[in-house]
């Protein structure tokens, strides 16, 4: 009998509950997207981590990581996502890797020193002449040939690096050309615009004489960082590059800045330079 009686309270009380209405549910639901994402100090985004240690940019890293060269605590790590603790080992390629302070380096390139890390034919490299401006790892952003002198950049911000490298952004270089003979204003009318070096077009944002200088001496702006691509514009209109300095990059210019000899970008230069687009 009194079985009969709870079953009967249980189904009057199915009866008189209500199903959760839907507006509660979309309540629920807007506190779990709103719900706050893991504090920073919980760790740091590992292809942020690869970044910060100055080997390559953040989109560059998620391939290296995808690809298996990235190591956390010994073992092998492809998520995206994975968030590096204060306390873990991370190796890229096998080498043992750890963020590092930004640093950013102006040199004023002498001619006869080669952009590269090092060189097994023994010659002087630019490394050598920014030696002691870094404890930490710097690289060099972009090159100039052997004989280009001016300015070059190093540093170990991966990021900025991409973004000073790369077309899309256009980044201002500014040169001073020294020729084998004079050359003929017919001839400068040619290089204004663009031009077609090696089937592939170049823009040369501006070419001029500079005042108060023989006609073999030509300032030349350009944005593109194919390899030595100034000499190669003068060489299709029939002109031998003897000297060639640049004298602008990025906005940064030699003032002050004495050949061979590097400086610390100023915070100025530094904001400057994370802000263009």
């Amino acid at each position: 009998m009194n079985s009969n009686k709870n079953s009967s309270r249980r189904r009057q009380e199915g009866k008189n509950s209500k199903p959760q209405s839907r507006k509660n549910s979309k309540k629920d639901f807007k506190k779990i997207k709103q719900t706050p994402k893991a504090d920073e100090s919980a760790g740091i985004r590992l292809n942020k981590y690869i970044a910060n240690s100055g080997i390559c940019s953040r989109r560059e890293a998620d391939t290296y990581i995808e690809h298996g060269s990235v190591e956390v605590n010994g073992k092998l790590v492809t998520a995206m996502g994975y968030k590096v603790q204060p306390t873990d080992v991370v190796k890229f390629d096998g080498t043992t890797i750890s963020p590092e302070q930004k640093r950013y380096i102006l040199l004023n390139k002498p001619k006869n020193y080669i952009t590269t890390m090092d060189d097994d034919r023994g010659r002087k490299t630019v490394m050598d002449l920014v030696a002691n401006a870094s404890k930490e790892r710097i690289y060099p952003v972009g090159r100039l040939d052997r004989n280009t002198t001016g300015l070059l950049l190093f540093t170990n911000d991966g990021d900025l690096a991409k973004k000073l490298t790369h077309p899309k952004h256009n980044v201002r270089k500014l040169y001073h050309a020294t020729l084998d003979r004079k050359l003929d204003l017919k001839d400068l009318e040619k290089l204004r615009g663009e031009v077609i070096i090696e089937s592939r077009k170049v823009f040369i944002d501006a070419v001029s004489f500079i005042d108060g200088q023989p006609k073999t001496e030509i300032g030349i702006e350009i944005h593109s960082g194919r390899n030595r691509i100034v000499r190669k514009i003068f060489e299709h209109v029939g002109y031998k590059v003897i000297k060639l300095d640049r004298v602008i990059f990025a906005e940064l210019t030699k003032k002050n800045l004495p050949r061979g000899r590097w400086r610390e970008l100023t915070q100025l230069e530094i904001n400057n330079l994370q802000m263009m687009k």
